[in-house]
């Protein structure tokens, strides 16, 4: 079985991609005769899916790879709606399983935020918590950040779901000193009670396997994908 990551954010374009792509180019390097997967269980509208599928070999589908399709840029049940389907959830659990059994690291890319809903009934925290998952929580480097992370991590413990840790992520050109005055991270441990495992910085070219092996080799990546 392997080890799965459920990689999560505080809302859209938080940075979750960006984490994931940086770890996923990380244990390649440096674990070439492992395999890893990467998976994004819903996706609506195009973006993740096509962005993996270029810049990674992997040892699966593009179906493994995202189950579930909608057109619409929207939540998925509103997607859904949209095209008279619903989100047939049970579609997604098969294929997890299947890859946690083929794959040392598997890495599952959420969609939106912990709040956001994956059908009319669960929202992203619910699914984590379904499914027995770890996360990473992506919190980017902006004001409110503080706020942000404080709210996830109680909705996360609301609803059950394990966060293994957060990551921050410049998701725009940041001087050390707005990090440190935006999300100060001994703060966000203080309210969260959540370990920060380090900060992505701006990268202008997302697409460059060594910029991201850099970055992820930065991480705290001991407590978060060696334990």
């Amino acid at each position: 079985m392997s080890k799965t990551l459920f990689i999560t954010g505080t809302d859209t374009n938080a940075g979750k991609t960006i984490l994931t792509s940086a770890l996923a180019a990380y244990w390649q390097k440096y674990h070439p005769n492992q395999n890893l997967g990467i998976m994004k269980p819903l996706q609506s509208g195009e973006g993740d899916r096509e962005f993996y599928l270029k810049l990674f070999e992997l040892p699966q589908t593009a179906e493994e790879l995202n189950p579930l399709y909608f057109a619409a840029p929207l939540a998925p049940p509103l997607a859904a709606d949209l095209e008279n389907r619903r989100v047939e959830l049970e579609k997604v659990w098969p294929v997890l399983v299947g890859l946690q059994k083929r794959c040392d690291l598997l890495l599952v890319e959420a969609l939106g935020g912990l709040g956001s809903p994956v059908t009319h009934e669960l929202t992203v925290a619910d699914i984590g918590r379904d499914w027995g998952l770890e996360a990473l929580l992506v919190v980017p480097v902006r004001l409110g950040a503080i706020s942000q992370a404080v709210t996830s991590v109680a909705l996360a413990r609301q609803t059950g779901m394990r966060l293994r840790g957060i990551v921050l992520n410049c998701s725009e050109p940041r001087t050390q000193e707005e990090i440190d005055q935006w999300t100060p991270a001994y703060m966000i441990e203080q309210f969260t009670g959540v370990p920060v495992l380090g900060c992505l910085p701006f990268l202008a070219d997302v697409t460059n396997k060594e910029n991201l092996i850099d970055v992820a080799s930065k991480l705290d990546l001991e407590r978060m994908i060696f334990w």
